[in-house]
Order: structure tokens, then sequence, then C-alpha cells
């Protein structure tokens, strides 16, 4: 079967070629930490996240804290069965959240593999946002809270640092879907049972940028729930080699406010440490 999982439309067979996520058709799971707590307080909730980091990418995100595992194909492969007997073998009450980590490059076999899937916790789709809508509206059936980043206005800015010059006419569509299926927040003990959580890390330079992302959401989204992140870390290999400013983060607060997006979250600066990257 030819691939059209997102918005690149490789249409190549993953069988037997690699498209632009450098993976096969198999679900590759690089990483699993149970009891994850550095996502945001609805999503690791008191138990901490089951959090599972899937290989590949369908960006090029050059400042990518996951680098070592979002370029290249590594890991332990899955079939979409495998996958459900894996999530199954879990006691997953012990846990706050499924968190599904970029998995965007395999939509259509996690698809498959949560279909009647009965999950005692929510399902979290924690993605970069470049999707297709009609995926989100397919994945809405299994998927209980979508955790998208949105994270650049500017095409040449998307060009960039993440090789996706359409990226915000393609997110912003998928976060509109996105909104459209899960079209409230629904919470139980403080954790996210339902709902859609804007994710955007402020980048050093590009305060600008955020301010119209905020413009965008404050016009176009429905109630918004945001948050608002300082935690840039420089990584080898990226232009931006120094980290966020106070200043230029409080700027974009003061603008979110100002516009009255005021659901959300907003972090502390000492959240800008390679401490908080997970060893792959």
């Amino acid at each position: 079967m030819l691939c059209f999982d997102c918005p690149r439309n490789c249409g190549v067979d993953r069988e037997n070629a690699f498209g632009f996520c450098n993976c096969s058709n198999k679900i590759y799971v690089a990483k699993i930490i149970e009891n994850f707590m550095w996502e945001e307080p609805c999503i690791s909730g008191k138990k901490g996240a089951l959090a599972i980091f899937f290989a590949g990418c369908n960006l090029r995100c050059e400042f990518c804290q996951n680098y070592k595992i979002s370029h290249y194909q590594t890991g332990k492969a899955y079939s979409p069965q495998e996958f459900r007997a894996l999530l199954e073998s879990f006691h997953l009450s012990t846990f706050s959240s499924i968190d599904l980590i970029t998995p965007t490059h395999y939509s259509s076999a996690l698809l498959e593999a949560l279909q009647g899937f009965s999950s005692p916790i929510p399902i979290v789709w924690n993605s970069s946002g470049y999707e297709k809508p009609e995926m989100i509206d397919k994945l809405s059936t299994v998927v209980d809270v979508f955790l998208p980043d949105l994270k650049y206005f500017d095409c040449d800015l998307s060009l960039k640092h993440s090789k996706a010059k359409d990226y915000f006419q393609v997110a912003s569509k998928a976060i509109e879907a996105m909104r459209r299926n899960k079209p409230k927040e629904v919470f139980q003990g403080g954790v996210l049972q339902e709902g859609v959580l804007i994710r955007h890390l402020v980048l050093p330079g590009c305060k600008d940028d955020s301010l119209k992302l905020l413009d965008y959401i404050k016009e176009q989204i429905q109630n918004p729930f945001v948050s608002l992140m300082s935690q840039f870390t420089p990584v080898p290999n990226s232009d931006i080699t120094r980290a966020l400013y106070p200043l230029e983060y409080k700027i974009v607060l003061s603008y979110s406010d100002k516009l009255g997006i005021d659901r959300g979250y907003f972090q502390d600066f000492d959240s800008s440490s390679k401490s908080f990257i997970p060893d792959f």
C-alpha cells in the first residue's frame, strides 16, 4: 500500500522503500518511559504518562531535542496488532494518560491498532501539528486528546528550520480539524480526558512570529487552550545557537494576556535545560 499518511504525500510503498520520514510500514518504538512527568500537568497528572516515543518524523526540525531518534528508523518494530498487545501488557490504570509522541507518520497503522481498543485513561496524540485534516477526522474516533505543536507562522522560518515551507498552511487546518472534532476540554481529577491543547515553543529571535500565531489562535480557534513554552535548548548543528531571552518570552506572554488567551500554561525559565531531554 502506498503511503499518503501525512502532508508530504510521498506515495511510497513503505514495505520496500522509505519516504521522507525514513521509516518502514512497521511501527518503530524508540523508547518507552513509564510515569513520564515532563508534560503539562493535565497530561502527566499525578501518576505520570505512559510515554511512547516513536522513531522517525515527517519534519526535520534542526533544533529537535529528540534528534537521536527523529531522523532515523531505530528501536523495536511492531505490527498494528503487536502494538496493541504492547499497550495491553501495561497496567494502564497506573498512569494518567497514554502519550503517543511523534506519531503522525504511523497514522494508518496506529489507527488500525487502536480501533476497538478500550483504554481506562485518555490517549494523547502528541504531534508536530503537520498533519492532514482528513486523517485527524479518522484519528478522532480513537484519540481522546490532541496535543499539537503550532511552530511557525512564517513560511521562510518553517522552511529554514523544519524543511516544510507550507507548515502554517497545513498545521492550521489540522488544528482546526482537531478543534472541530474535540470542541471542548473535559477534565477529571485534573487530567484532560478530551480536548485540544495547542503548544507553541517561542524561538529565540522569533517573537514576532509568535505574536502572529497568537493572533491566528485568537481569531480562528474557539475557546483556545494553549501551552506557551520557553524551553528552547540549543543542540548541535542548529542555526539557533542561543537560548530564549526572558524579555522575548515576557513579550509573548503579555500579548497572549492582552488578547484574552487565558486558558493554559506557561513555563518557568529553568525548563530550558538539557536535563529535560530523554536519553535515547
